[in-house]
């Protein structure tokens, strides 16, 4: 069998774009997070989406603490263990110390800063997800509790025929306000300090409600839940409220 010059170009090139590919999407090794984790960044979830994968409802979880390099100072390596991150968190001897210990007890990939992070991923998804009537991304994210709350909430908005103008602009407060263990179950409590534009149209596109170009500051309390001996790494959200 005969090559001529460009055969063997093209088969180089073939061969330069799978060492490329294979470096960018890694290895299967059985081991893998079930496809859909909606406390993670977006940037994961980009790349999942480029990859080919349609993954339009996926927020991948950050990355755990055990995933990261390994670190070679053992005093900086003390600093960044997780019992040292809640004490930073919640005073020693306080219930949510304790109870942010019980869970990683529990479930030894809990890490308490990731977890944050994830969750106000999660918080921007849901309620745009919740602006857009977007059920099929809230069942996933909700207890069937809470999603019969917002689907109601849903449904009342389309039967006056209105919409929603929304847009998130980012948030500015993010903490764990309580966790605790109940059982196998870890819940964990974050208050959100947010700012959004949001305003509700009727179906003539006037303003029923809010303002479209006023930024409001709102500020929720939501309450994530897990089962810590499932394999399913998913928290879902089980209680929302606002303060006082």
């Amino acid at each position: 069998m005969q090559f001529d010059i460009y055969t063997l170009i093209f088969f180089a090139l073939a061969v330069v774009f799978l060492v490329q590919l294979r470096s960018v999407l890694g290895k299967r090794t059985g081991n893998e997070r079930p496809p859909f984790d909606p406390y993670s960044s977006k940037e994961e979830s980009k790349t999942d989406k480029a990859g080919g994968q349609d993954q339009d409802n996926v927020v991948t979880l950050p990355p755990r603490r055990g995933m990261k390099e390994p670190v070679n100072n053992p005093q900086l390596a003390e600093d960044n263990s997780v019992t040292t991150v809640i004490d930073r968190m919640a005073e020693s001897g306080s219930a949510l110390n304790e109870g942010l210990k019980k869970i990683v007890d529990a479930d030894g990939s809990f890490d308490p800063e990731q977890f944050v992070q994830g969750a106000g991923s999660a918080y921007e998804f849901i309620v745009t997800a919740f602006a857009n009537g977007d059920r099929k991304t809230l069942k996933d994210l909700l207890s069937d509790d809470v999603f019969s709350g917002f689907d109601s909430a849903i449904s009342d908005r389309e039967s006056r025929k209105e919409t929603m103008d929304f847009s998130f602009v980012g948030i500015n407060k993010a903490e764990i306000s309580a966790a605790e263990l109940i059982g196998d179950t870890a819940r964990v409590t974050v208050d959100f300090r947010s700012e959004i534009i949001s305003a509700t149209m009727d179906d003539q596109g006037r303003v029923v409600e809010g303002d479209p170009n006023a930024v409001d500051e709102v500020t929720d309390i939501w309450t994530f839940e897990r089962d810590t001996k499932s394999r399913d790494p998913n928290w879902k959200l089980v209680a929302t409220e606002t303060p006082d």
